[in-house]
């Protein structure tokens, strides 16, 4: 399905209003990893990606894998959108028996693709799933999100030299440059720029794009798949906390839920006054 900018923006808002309703709801969760993903996962679920959702094994669908496991809050309020969570199962976030962990769990949400969570894996399981694909000659794409603090992790660029050995130009690796982690910025806690210099040294396509910007996340998605001989990394230059005024660019909510006199506020400023957003 390929949406119109205005659409991808509404289903944006919409999610946004939704990821926090859940982490709210549960007292628990990490929003602002959850704000600062959300513009490029709807790009991917709701304008670039091939899949099925009446068949969600369909072997030549394209997979998602997020690495970033604890933002799982907003991929979760777009399967909500795609109709494959229920509207009930959004009170249920982190509840025991619940399909909506913390983190992704495909034994119990399949179309999750990946149980993520610990950090630094996702890219060396995306990398596996890419080279099945070359083998097995399927035309598919591969694609993976990590994060800029994940990317402190040494098994990311192991699993980013395999890639580039194998040259998995159907694998597409999209960083959330969000500048925070859990402990403070990035570059306080563990240095990593020049981020797109090592991705290029490491033998990876880059390019650099605003992850807010939908036209740029779309011609960006584009360019990588026609890109040929070797993965592409995009760096998404993103805000964290994005759309809540209160959260943005605030460490303090990497992982913290939403008060109820907050919550008030997120109604407010995403304008979208209902208890929750079918």
């Amino acid at each position: 399905m390929k949406y119109s900018l205005e659409r991808l923006k509404e289903i944006a808002q919409r999610v946004r209003y939704n990821t926090l309703y859940m982490i709210t709801r549960a007292v628990s969760g990490h929003p602002g990893g959850s704000l600062s993903a959300t513009d490029i996962l709807v790009t991917l679920y709701f304008h670039t990606m091939k899949y099925d959702i009446n068949n969600p094994s369909l072997e030549d669908r394209d997979r998602f894998i997020l690495s970033k496991g604890h933002a799982c809050p907003a991929l979760y309020a777009i399967f909500y959108e795609l109709g494959i969570i229920r509207k009930e199962e959004l009170d249920t976030l982190r509840k025991p028996g619940s399909r909506l962990q913390g983190h992704p769990d495909i034994k119990r949400l399949p179309c999750a693709e990946f149980s993520s969570g610990s950090l630094g894996q996702g890219l060396s399981f995306a990398v596996g799933v890419a080279l099945a694909g070359k083998m097995d000659k399927k035309d598919y794409y591969t694609f993976v999100m990590i994060g800029d603090g994940e990317s402190q992790e040494g098994q990311v660029w192991e699993a980013a030299m395999s890639a580039r050995k194998f040259k998995l130009d159907n694998l597409i690796g999209i960083t959330d440059r969000n500048g925070l982690q859990i402990d403070g910025s990035t570059e306080d806690v563990m240095p990593i720029e020049p981020l797109a210099d090592k991705w290029r040294a490491f033998g990876w396509n880059v390019i650099e794009i605003d992850g807010h910007n939908f036209s740029q996340i779309i011609d960006a998605l584009e360019m990588a798949k026609k890109f040929s001989g070797s993965p592409t990394m995009i760096i998404a230059h993103t805000v964290k906390g994005r759309g809540i005024s209160f959260m943005e660019n605030m460490v303090d909510f990497h992982g913290k839920a939403p008060t109820s006199k907050e919550w008030e506020k997120i109604k407010l400023e995403l304008e979208l006054g209902g208890e929750l957003i079918d």
